[in-house]
């Protein structure tokens, strides 16, 4: 954008200086200043409220089973209400993960675990109807994790054939692929989706504890039954014969199972305050790979946030036997820090954090909100963060949040907004079927697998508009076509916003 320009008298090689020659000077500085500041002074004018508002009310969206009257997204109606029936268990509920039909509980419980957390960190900082609204999508994820952890020593772990369901284009309220329900009962190993599972409720314990006590107690005893599983069985749910055909390669356990008994035992440890979880974390925390180096967070690899979690015990808990942990958060962290010495994140060209492999706002979202966590530890222990010669204090890595959450709302080189419905630029062909597809107020007939094939294929935009959703994003260019067959880039998940709700509260009453 041109502020404004300028034209030197070219009629002198000098000339004395003048009040107009000093005008100039004066303009120049501000010209310059605006230049080097026009990232911050754009980011300055963001409205995290509506953002937080529309990132939570995506949820609403990603809805399975039979919907509530009060329900703000219209255009999404009843689907998969006979899920479980094959085993006489009733699966109704939960999320779609994504764009598709299948209901995967490993992101599924990841998910709920950020909600939860965001809840937990930032809670204070939310509007209380929108506190309200995040409660409700936690719930929605808890009610239906209680339901796969309903029957003794199994779990269900998914529900959908993603093969049947991945050939077909059609709404969630037309669904005529298998439901195919999968489980695994011990002996056979869950530890992954049980740990999870079992951090996801004893997270969520902790967000209802004031607003519903006696749902917050049944969320706990059922997170420790869902760890005693993990624990007793041990390995990954992705092993069992029966199951990997559906979970991989989407959702398999790439990263190993440690990480999630890990990562359970925390949280329960943080909701219960029971010695023994602290003594699992000491005891098996090398065993378990605690002392890995990693610098990724997500619905597969937990280590980063175990490490952000458990620093909190030894930041403010004074648990001096857990200093590696804070040790091992100090060395992500420096990852993330240009004028380090340590290797480092990649980012884009215009700054945004990028990882190889699609989804990579998944990376971003998470990673940002670690970076506010541990920021609030530090800042309430009065520490930083030694990265050779660079300390790096709470304020920093508050600005490094930043950087990634404004990029995502539209201060990128596409200057176009990343979520769905906010702001005058963003995605319209999003990779999502229910989105893409007319809704069943304007198109009451079934619209059957290969029928969608025309909306699929279609240059338009979507037919309804999913607010709140954040796609994958750009490529390492920073470049976005808006394709709906390029699900890498185009398609939203839960495990996307789930811990951008978090950040974007506490920028809320942050804002600079």
């Amino acid at each position: 954008m041109r502020l404004f320009s300028f034209s030197p008298s070219s009629s002198s090689s000098s000339f004395p200086i003048t009040s107009s020659y000093s005008n100039f000077i004066s303009l120049l500085f501000v010209l310059v200043f605006l230049i080097t500041n026009l990232h911050s002074v754009k980011s300055d004018y963001h409205d995290y409220k509506d953002a937080l508002s529309k990132c939570i009310l995506f949820f609403e969206g990603q809805r399975s089973g039979f919907l509530p009257n009060d329900r703000r997204l219209n255009w999404r109606m009843n689907s998969g209400l006979g899920d479980g029936w094959q085993h006489n268990v009733d699966l109704t509920g939960g999320y779609y993960d994504a764009g598709d039909n299948i209901k995967f509980g490993f992101p599924m419980a990841f998910s709920t675990t950020l909600l939860s957390w965001s809840v937990i960190e930032f809670g204070e900082f939310m509007p209380p109807n929108e506190f309200r609204n995040a409660l409700v999508a936690i719930r929605w994820g808890t009610d239906y994790l209680l339901k796969t952890i309903s029957h003794p020593n199994k779990i269900f772990v998914q529900v959908g054939d993603p093969i049947a369901d991945h050939n077909c284009w059609e709404r969630p309220e037309d669904m005529d692929t298998a439901r195919t329900v999968y489980s695994v009962e011990a002996p056979q190993t869950a530890s992954d989706v049980a740990g999870e599972t079992a951090a996801a409720l004893a997270a969520a314990s902790i967000a209802f504890r004031s607003s519903d006590p006696g749902y917050s107690e049944a969320l706990k005893r059922s997170s420790i039954k869902a760890f005693e599983f993990a624990d007793n069985y041990k390995g990954a749910y992705s092993d069992n014969d029966g199951v990997r055909s559906g979970a991989c390669p989407f959702y398999c356990d790439f990263n190993g199972y440690q990480d999630e008994l890990l990562w359970g035992a925390a949280w329960l440890r943080r909701a219960s305050q029971n010695e023994s979880y602290l003594d699992y974390i000491q005891y098996n925390g090398k065993t378990l790979g605690a002392e890995d180096s990693t610098n990724e967070f997500g619905w597969d690899n937990k280590h980063a946030g175990i490490n952000v979690l458990i620093s909190k015990e030894f930041l403010e808990g004074k648990v001096y036997s857990l200093e590696s942990y804070k040790s091992s958060a100090d060395s992500f962290m420096c990852t993330l820090i240009n004028e380090s010495s340590s290797s480092h994140i990649e980012y884009t060209p215009g700054g945004l954090i990028y990882k190889p492999g699609g989804s990579n706002m998944q990376h971003v979202t998470s990673i940002a909100f670690l970076l506010l966590v541990y920021a609030n530890y530090l800042s309430r222990t009065s520490q930083t963060v030694n990265c050779g010669s660079v300390s790096v204090g709470p304020a920093s890595l508050h600005r490094q949040a930043k950087q990634q959450i404004d990029y995502i709302l539209g201060d990128n080189p596409m200057n176009m907004s990343y979520m769905v419905g906010y702001g005058n630029k963003y995605p319209q062909r999003i990779h999502h079927r229910g989105s893409s597809l007319p809704s069943v107020k304007d198109h009451p007939q079934a619209i059957t697998c290969k029928e969608g094939s025309v909306y699929y294929n279609s240059a338009n935009p979507n037919s309804n508009t999913l607010i709140g959703a954040v796609v994958g994003g750009p490529g390492e260019d920073d470049m976005y076509e808006d394709d709906r067959v390029d699900f890498r880039k185009s398609e939203p998940t839960t495990y996307i916003n789930a811990p951008l709700v978090g950040a974007l509260a506490y920028f809320v009453s942050n804002p600079n």
